[in-house]
């Protein structure tokens, strides 16, 4: 397993490699790029705080990827509810309403977006936009196969179209000026605690592995502008060898916020790290050592090692 585990994460980068060639960093220099602003985007992965909290354990922490990488540069990155340039939301589909916990209200990536390009605040030289999404579609997508509703082939097929429309708002955004555009797709569902329980680890990795496939074709002509950060390449690590990131727990979630409602849009009566604080904790846990704060999200020690090497990324390309 070990060895068909690497064959395709070698597959993926190789891919990841040739379609985004330039934005793989030829450069061996630092640029001298001084973001003036960052902007973000997306899903509970790069939430920085929409409703008062992010999808990870908030403890005070340096807790989300995006805000990790604005700080290097001495900026903040806070939520656009908060008067900030985060429009990332929780739960968000890329285009289609409702979100993956069923709320109709809650922002599409095109609709955070619209927003943004509408407020009149014009996208400037020294800018850098950071998204990250595709997590909501695909589990809302996972939930029809767990339901029934749709087959494993349609829900690979789905993801793929998904993967194209996740482009098509990045284009969007380098259409109306934006010259760094930093991006990740989405982690391997399959790694996820919640696929691995509904035995639905293969289904989830096709589907995966299809989005993230779209989403480096339909950019592979803007490499001069985009960045793309494998974040599916940094959980295979995490998952695969958790000792060597820090974690000593991958199996088991940190958190204890039991949400009687829909929560992450995996089923009611779930842990949603959105209301996991320093008191709703596993007794005596370190969240630094466990990997996930819920069954899909991560904690904020991954994030941070994420948000590293994303840095380490764009230091060297711009």
């Amino acid at each position: 397993m070990a060895a068909n585990w690497m064959r395709r994460t070698a597959l993926v980068t190789a891919c990841a490699t040739a379609v985004l060639l330039a934005a793989c960093g030829s450069s061996t220099t630092e640029s001298a790029i001084t973001p003036s602003r960052f902007i973000g985007f997306g899903d509970a992965t790069s939430d920085v705080g929409q409703s008062g909290a992010s999808y990870t354990v908030n403890n005070g922490t340096l807790n989300n990827w995006t805000r990790y990488v604005a700080q290097q540069y001495g900026l903040d990155l806070t939520a656009s509810s908060a008067g900030g340039l985060s429009y990332a939301y929780g739960n968000a589909r890329i285009a289609a309403t409702p979100d993956a916990a069923g709320n109709a209200a809650t922002p599409t990536l095109a609709a955070q977006i619209d927003t943004f390009l509408a407020s009149g605040g014009a996208l400037q030289k020294n800018d850098v936009v950071l998204l990250s999404a595709g997590v909501s579609d695909l589990i809302v997508g996972l939930s029809g196969v767990i339901a029934g509703t749709q087959t494993s082939a349609q829900y690979e097929a789905s993801a793929r179209a998904l993967g194209t429309q996740y482009a098509n708002q990045i284009r969007r955004l380098t259409t109306a000026g934006a010259k760094q555009v930093v991006f990740s797709g989405t982690y391997d569902l399959g790694k996820s605690l919640w696929a691995i329980e509904r035995g639905q680890v293969a289904t989830a990795e096709a589907a995966s592995k299809a989005f993230n496939e779209a989403l480096l074709i339909g950019l592979n002509d803007l490499g001069n502008v985009v960045l793309y950060i494998d974040l599916a390449y940094y959980v295979n690590l995490y998952t695969y060898s958790p000792g060597s990131y820090g974690f000593s727990n991958a199996t088991t979630p940190v958190c204890t916020s039991v949400d009687a409602g829909p929560g992450i849009g995996i089923g009611t009566g779930e842990v949603n790290s959105s209301l996991c604080t320093a008191s709703t904790l596993v007794a005596g846990a370190n969240p630094d050592v466990y990997l996930f704060a819920d069954k899909v999200y991560l904690t904020p020690s991954a994030y941070r090692q994420f948000g590293t090497y994303a840095y380490d990324r764009l230091r060297v390309r711009w």
